[in-house]
């Protein structure tokens, strides 16, 4: 990430990821596909070659969606024993509905997040 050349309003990060906008300008898109980030902002023309949330949207979507669905899936399985075909027709796209929607969320949060604190990949510091 390089220096700003302009000076540019806060935006708030988890507001501008969840809505899939510029982490410095709120106003362009992020995402070019569905979970592919654009190569820059065609509003302020913001390089988002920064961008990398890496595995870290997998993990919270699997962890929060998994916790959501099979906590229901166990509820209706002690309070209504509905046969095992009901819970495949329930669950099944139910989890990837949730999935998808929130692994494009979290996504766009994460980005967003990591231009905001100036996040970066850790560097050593040589001795010379």
């Amino acid at each position: 990430m390089s220096e700003d050349k302009a000076i540019w309003p806060p935006i708030d990060p988890i507001s501008a990821g969840l809505h899939g906008r510029c982490p410095r300008c709120g106003e362009g898109k992020l995402f070019s596909g569905f979970l592919t980030v654009g190569k820059r902002c065609y509003n302020c023309g913001l390089d988002y070659s920064f961008a990398d949330a890496g595995d870290g949207p997998a993990v919270f979507v699997i962890l929060i969606i998994g916790f959501i669905v099979v906590g229901l899936a166990l509820w209706m399985e002690v309070t209504l024993s509905p046969p095992l075909w009901l819970h495949f027709i329930l669950w099944i796209p139910l989890a990837l509905v949730l999935c998808l929607t929130a692994l494009r969320l979290i996504k766009g949060v994460l980005i967003t997040l990591q231009y905001s604190n100036n996040a970066a990949e850790g560097r050593l510091e040589s001795q010379e």
